[in-house]
């Protein structure tokens, strides 16, 4: 007979915890400058492989991702705008790899710490076997290094997406 601790551990009934992405990083910098950073399209391009972020920022706004031809490759809601504090979006990549898949949740976190600010990242809301949660565990990395850079040097960094192993 086995031990009632082994007996009691294989009748629980756990959940199945959905994968979930935090970053977190220190940048010197200021809330008001990363906030810049992470809602103007036009610095967003600098730093985010050309990507321009489109969106007024208003809760139950829309979100795109446009890339420099012009295509969107990412959409989704602004579920929460706190600025310089906190931003929230749902979004999925548009294009067939990912059509089975919903959107899932980035909640960027800034507190300021004399002269850096703590930025965290979460991005939750993935089903099990995500591809989308594959693609962005590589992505995110890259894209908030290049940020960091570009606000501590003026320069961002140069990362090929071969380097990230991402199809699109």
């Amino acid at each position: 007979m086995p031990s009632p601790l082994i007996y009691r551990r294989s009748q629980w009934r756990l959940p199945v915890p959905k994968p979930e992405f935090v970053y977190t990083t220190y940048i010197e910098t200021t809330p008001e400058k990363l906030w810049h950073a992470l809602t103007d399209g036009n610095f967003t391009e600098r730093y985010w492989f050309g990507a321009r972020l489109r969106s007024d920022w208003k809760v139950g706004s829309s979100f795109e991702m446009v890339r420099s031809d012009g295509s969107v490759s990412d959409a989704g809601k602004v579920v929460e705008c706190d600025p310089p504090k906190r931003l929230a979006y749902t979004f999925i990549n548009l294009s067939d790899t990912y059509k089975n898949e919903f959107p899932a949740l980035a909640t960027f976190v800034l507190e300021p710490y004399g002269k850096l600010v703590k930025l965290t990242l979460t991005h939750e809301g993935f089903s099990e076997g995500s591809q989308f949660f594959n693609g962005i565990s590589k992505g995110w990395p890259a894209i908030l290094s290049s940020l960091k850079s570009i606000l501590e040097t003026g320069q961002p960094l140069e990362i090929p997406f071969e380097a990230l192993k991402m199809e699109n």
